[in-house]
C-alpha cells in the first residue's frame, strides 16, 4: 500500500474545499495571485523608474487629459506626471509615467493567464476574454490615475519630510503602488468573474 505525502493531502483537502466553496476558492487564489503581482510590481516600478532617471524622460512633460482644476486653480490631469525629478519638486515626467505603465503592463499580462488558467479555470476564447481584460484594465487605469493625482503628490512629500529624500521616495513608490493595486484588487475581481465565466 503507498503511503500519502502531506503534499497530497494538502492538495485533496484543497480540491475538496473547491467543490464545496467554488466562490470562496477563487476568491482565496484570485488574492493569493494579486498579491504575489503586487510584489513583483513593487520590485519592477522602483527599478525602471531609477533606469529611467538617468535618461532625458525626466525632463520630457506628460499631462495628459485634463478635467477641472485644482483647489489652487491650475489644471488637473489625470496624467499628471510634470517635467523634473520628484526630488526637486517635479512630477518625474515621462519617465516616472513609463515605469508605472510598463510595469502595470508586465504585471496584468502575468495576472490575465494565471487568473484565467489558475483562479477561474476559465476555457473562453482566448482572444475575446484578452480583448475584454484589456477594455477592463485601460478603464480602471485612467480610473486609478485620476485618484492618483489627489494622493500621490501628498504621500510624496509626506514621506520624503518623514524619511529623506531617497529612502522618502522608495517609501512613496511601494505606497502609490500599493493604492493602485487595492483599487484594481477590488474592481478586477468582479469584472474578471464575467470575463472568465465558465459557459
Amino acid at each position: 500500500m503507498e503511503k500519502t505525502t502531506d503534499t497530497e493531502l494538502k492538495t485533496g483537502a484543497w480540491n475538496r474545499f473547491e467543490e464545496k466553496h467554488p466562490g470562496i476558492a477563487q476568491f482565496v487564489l484570485f488574492f493569493m495571485i494579486s498579491n504575489g503581482v503586487t510584489v513583483l510590481q513593487m520590485v519592477m516600478m522602483p527599478l525602471i523608474k531609477y533606469i529611467f532617471s538617468f535618461t532625458s524622460l525626466v525632463s520630457t512633460n506628460f499631462q495628459a487629459l485634463s478635467v477641472g482644476h485644482n483647489l489652487d486653480g491650475s489644471i488637473y490631469y489625470i496624467f499628471d506626471y510634470a517635467a523634473g525629478s520628484m526630488t526637486e519638486g517635479g512630477g518625474g515626467g515621462l519617465a516616472y509615467f513609463l515605469a508605472v505603465e510598463i510595469t502595470l503592463l508586465v504585471a496584468q499580462v502575468i495576472n490575465f493567464f494565471l487568473q484565467r488558467n489558475v483562479t477561474f479555470k476559465s476555457k473562453t476564447n482566448i482572444k475575446k476574454a484578452a480583448a475584454w481584460y484589456f477594455i477592463a484594465w485601460v478603464i480602471i487605469s485612467i480610473g486609478a490615475a485620476a485618484l492618483q493625482g489627489l494622493y500621490k503628490t501628498p504621500i510624496y512629500t509626506m514621506l520624503m519630510d518623514l524619511m529623506g529624500q531617497k529612502a522618502g521616495m522608495t517609501a512613496a513608490d511601494i505606497v502609490t503602488m500599493l493604492i493602485n493595486c487595492v483599487i484594481s484588487f477590488w474592481v478586477f475581481f468582479p469584472i474578471l468573474k464575467i470575463i472568465f465565466k465558465e459557459k
